[in-house]
């Protein structure tokens, strides 16, 4: 019989030895073996306690270019401005302790190109970050291949999540199965202290004791044991470390006492002991999964196919017999794309023909469909209900808004609230504690002169203060909560970008809110149009249509709705758009500009200058109440529109509801500051700053988070660096793409009522995490002296610790509904 060097597993065929004499079950451990070794990684090693590695054999598997590309292609994330920058989710296969995931990292984060990387240790989900000019995708793939693990589409973490349940379900049938059969032979033995039983007869008993105990203790238990070998490894105490030596010590006491002829044995307590741990396991398993769920419903909207024809440069719309099935991740920002009656939306576009009714309930939770026609917005994640539309394409599927969404519910798991660090380590310290407390109590009764006590006592004793402080309901006081609260954002369309934005949130002092998006609906229409000189209106329409802005689209539809002919558009040139600011660009040879009063003042044209200065005053002074666009056609000022937007429905109670949670409320604009004032007076704003372009709105973020700690509330591209600058940043669902993607929240909804839900919900849940640990320190303040003192039996001990996790819980679940 011989056993293997790295898996440690025992093969009686054949053994593969290596130069220096170490022998190997096949050929893929001694490779493993040895790229460990070269690598300088033999420390993995260490971490596992030898011969019981448990290691999968490794993979024969090798990815070339093109297998990985089939497989994995897919699951890539590009960064839009670097596209080189790819980002990966990938199932490591083979992940089930710390010294696995140590490894793991290890050796990624040495191969060149890996920028990040991080590994779930509940999901085994690996999210990788590289630059794929240094390093390709197979080289990723085949280096875990190398150390020994499995890479896997991370689309198969469900069926490993059913398989856990599965798992789960036999092994608490198993358990509650033996202990109802143990507890019939307990009550015999009990009975017969009282009524006379034969030694014989004991004996029996006893053995039968035995044989139902040990399937809950070596099967049902083995969990807790696999977690408390993986802590120990790395020489840490975690709750299942208590929990493994409270099983295991009550069980082999009793086989020893049973052999050795005593009439007191513990099996039916062993059985029990399991028994009442691994269902409040079971419990705290399936609401997490339950929880976790809610934060994955996103991803399963993903379809690979979307009937597309790429854009040729021309301006015709390709009818329906030219469109073929094409991979979603091959269609690009321009090409033309078919929606038809059941199907999803996959990119984001701008709708050129045909009607359509799209439901939007997946992502935003409104159930009643939206009609859309020509111009109209489309995007991604809509369902197609009734009828079709032919639409073009304003992002690749990596910049749409549904993927972009579900990047955000992905890096969910990944980061964790700084109370939850402070948790785990407070439990981490209080294992090694209770171990010393467990050893005292157990010494104290067996030398005590106390006659009612023996050494038996003593060790149930022992048993009973190390199963009772099982730090279980402190390890879950943080996690649970948040787990929940983010799957009970999610069913109202909110989505948080991880746990710490919670926390963050719940700490904030004040809120600032952009104008136009937000607190007002974008709706803007044109009130009055000025021309000062005569132009082209074609050359106005298509610089107001190459900008997203509210205010250019609605100068755009003036123009369309008054035009006396139908405009055929020329291509613009030289396009810069000055986010905040306005447009510029060239139109058949001539440059032309659009934009605030600022922005026009600022061009360097001495013409317009000249022009404005004959209209008798500054356009920046010249107001209407409202918002203002300024056209300049050929180096000259040719025309104005004053524009009027309406106010969100809900905002001023919404607001109301803000500052009586105690928050400042202010508003940041880059309108006029008698436009910002005059809404902020009437939705009851405490102060607002107007005429601030993008920067500006960053820098006075960044000077109120001297004092306070501040919440960004935005929808367009120039609010992306604001949200960046706040401690947190709060994007409407109907803005643009990218601040969707920059934000640590999103309200799919766009409705402010689930802003003041969300600030609800953070604090709630920071009070609900605090109640949880105040639930845990006190039970263990109460339950670990009177343990010590013997007014504990082993079997109320496992009781106790169940149920103060399942109270945690409880806890934790009453934030679905009391918001």
């Amino acid at each position: 019989m011989f056993v293997c060097k790295h898996c440690a597993g025992h093969f009686e065929a054949e053994a593969v030895i290596d130069a220096n004499g170490n022998e190997f079950c096949c050929n893929g451990c001694k490779n493993v073996y040895a790229y460990l070794k070269s690598q300088g990684l033999s420390e993995f090693y260490s971490k596992l306690k030898k011969g019981e590695q448990n290691l999968a054999k490794p993979s024969s598997k090798h990815f070339d270019k093109q297998s990985a590309s089939s497989m994995f292609s897919k699951l890539l994330r590009r960064d839009e401005n670097s596209p080189f920058i790819c980002e990966l989710e990938v199932l490591i296969s083979g992940i089930h302790c710390p010294a696995c995931i140590w490894l793991n990292e290890k050796a990624l984060s040495n191969l060149e190109g890996v920028l990040e990387l991080n590994i779930s240790a509940t999901t085994s989900k690996a999210r990788v970050l590289f630059d794929e000019r240094k390093t390709a995708l197979e080289e990723i793939l085949n280096l875990i291949i190398a150390i020994g693990y499995d890479p896997k589409p991370f689309n198969a973490i469900k069926s490993a999540k059913n398989s856990l349940s599965r798992e789960y379900y036999a092994r608490l049938i198993v358990a509650l199965a033996c202990s109802m059969n143990i507890m019939w032979v307990a009550i015999a033995v009990y009975s017969g202290y009282f009524e006379g039983l034969s030694l014989g007869a004991k004996k029996i008993l006893h053995f039968a004791e035995f044989v139902l105990a040990s399937p809950p203790v070596f099967y049902t238990a083995s969990v807790f044991y696999r977690s408390a070998l993986s802590s120990l490894k790395l020489r840490q105490i975690n709750m299942d470390v208590n929990v493994s030596l409270g099983i295991l010590s009550v069980y082999f006491y009793s086989v020893y006492a049973m052999l050795s002829g005593s009439e007191q044995v513990y099996f039916d307590s062993a059985c029990m002991l399991v028994t009442f741990i691994f269902t409040g396991k079971f419990l705290q398993t399936k609401a997490t999964q339950k929880a976790a769920q809610e934060l994955e419903n996103i991803s399963s909207l993903f379809v690979e196919q979307v009937m597309s024809v790429k854009n040729l440069g021309n301006s015709r719309i390709p009818s329906i017999s030219e469109f073929k099935p094409c991979d979603v991740s091959e269609v690009k920002s321009g090409d033309f794309v078919l929606l038809r009656s059941g199907e999803r939306a996959m990119i984001d576009g701008v709708v050129l023909s045909g009607e359509a009714s799209v439901d939007n309930s997946s992502i935003n939770g409104e159930s009643v469909p939206v009609g859309i026609s020509k111009d109209d917005a489309l995007l991604s994640g809509a369902l197609c209900a009734e009828g079709s539309v032919i639409y073009k394409a304003t992002s690749s599927f990596q910049g749409s808004f549904l993927n972009k969404l579900s990047k955000l519910l992905s890096n969910a798991s990944f980061a964790r609230a700084q109370i939850e660090e402070l948790a785990n380590k407070i439990s981490s310290h209080f294992g090694w504690a209770i171990l010393g407390l467990c050893v005292a109590s157990f010494v104290f009764w067996s030398v005590a002169n106390i006659s009612a006590w023996s050494g038996a006592n003593a060790f149930g004793v022992a048993i009973s203060v190390l199963v009772i402080a099982c730090p279980c309901a402190l390890s879950l006081a943080t996690p649970i909560a948040t787990l929940v609260a983010m799957g009970t954002a999610t069913k109202r369309s909110i989505v948080f970008k991880d746990a710490k934005v919670l926390e963050t949130l719940a700490k904030c002092d004040i809120i600032a809110f952009d104008k136009t998006g937000t607190l007002s609906k974008a709706n803007l229409k044109v009130l009055k149009g000025q021309r000062f000189l005569p132009f082209d209106d074609e050359a106005l329409l298509a610089l107001a249509s190459a900008s997203t802005h509210p205010i250019s689209k609605a100068v755009a539809s003036y123009i369309l709705k008054n035009a006396l002919s139908p405009f055929r558009l020329g291509a613009l040139e030289n396009i810069q758009n000055i986010a905040g600011k306005g447009i510029t660009a060239t139109y058949k040879g001539v440059k032309i500009a659009g934009g605030s009063a600022a922005f026009i003042e600022s061009m360097a044209f001495i013409e317009s200058k000249a022009f404005v200065k004959s209209l008798g005053a500054s356009l920046a002074d010249d107001t209407q109440g409202g918002s203002e666009y300024y056209f300049m056609y050929d180096n000259k000022l040719v025309a104005r529109f004053f524009l009027d937007d309406e106010l969100r429905e809900g905002a001023k109670a919404s607001i109301k509801e803000l500052k009586k949670m105690g928050l400042k409320v202010l508003m940041l604009s880059g309108d006029k500051q008698i436009v910002a004032s005059k809404v902020a007076s009437e939705l009851g704003i405490d102060k607002s700053h107007g005429e601030l372009n993008p920067e500006q709105k960053a820098l006075l973020i960044k000077e109120l988070q001297k004092s306070a700690n501040v919440v960004m509330v935005g929808d367009g591209i120039n609010d992306i660096l604001a949200l960046k600058s706040a401690n947190v940043g709060i994007a409407m669902g109907s803005g643009a793409s990218v601040s969707v993607g920059v934000s640590d929240v999103v309200l799919l909804r766009d409705e402010l009522s689930d802003l003041v839900f969300a600030l609800r919900l953070a604090k709630k849940t920071f009070k609900v995490i605090k109640e949880n640990l105040f639930i845990s320190l006190v039970y263990n303040a109460l339950s670990i002296p009177l343990a010590m003192a013997g007014f504990i039996i082993p079997l109320f001990a496992a009781i106790s610790m169940s149920f103060s996790s399942l109270l945690v819980v409880l806890n934790s679940l009453r934030l679905k509904g009391q918001l």
